[in-house]
């Protein structure tokens, strides 16, 4: 392994196999050049905005003080599949922690994650299931490695 570790924090567990399966097939892949750290923290129970303050509240006690939270949230900055490659670059250059992905659940991210947020970051301009985002991420992050290292993923 190359690459300084990552963490990625996310909401619920991945329920249906194909989830589990696309997930695990990149997070293998990426293996290769970093370790990558999964929390899920669990789901809260009722409707917004109470659900999402609870949930929000489980992500920042699982965020530790060295994270540098890198947030997926609709109103988030787009980036190219290389605007990804050049953040990871950066962050292995630096010394500033441990970069740390957040997903937030099936309602959302309370503002009080979003304010502890290094960075928003919009996968699409569509809206995305929670458990495709998680998918979603992990392959531009295989991706992301594999222009770094001149891999022929990336087209």
């Amino acid at each position: 392994m190359t690459g300084k570790p990552l963490r990625l924090i996310s909401v619920g567990k991945l329920k249906k196999l194909f989830w589990k399966d696309a997930a695990a097939h990149y997070e293998s892949r990426l293996e290769r050049w970093r370790r990558l750290e999964s929390v899920q923290v669990r789901e809260a129970e009722g409707r917004m905005p109470a659900r999402g303050k609870q949930e929000g509240l489980k992500i920042l006690e699982a965020l530790s003080p060295r994270d540098v939270p890198l947030v997926l949230d609709e109103r988030g900055e787009s980036l190219s599949s290389t605007g990804l490659a050049a953040i990871l670059r950066k962050y292995d250059q630096e010394n500033a922690g441990t970069l740390c992905f957040v997903i937030g659940g099936a309602y959302g991210l309370d503002d009080a994650v979003r304010g502890r947020a290094h960075r928003l970051l919009r996968l699409s301009d569509m809206t995305l299931p929670h458990e495709l985002a998680r998918v979603f991420l992990l392959e531009q992050l295989y991706r992301a490695e594999c222009i770094l290292r001149n891999v022929p993923y990336h087209h």
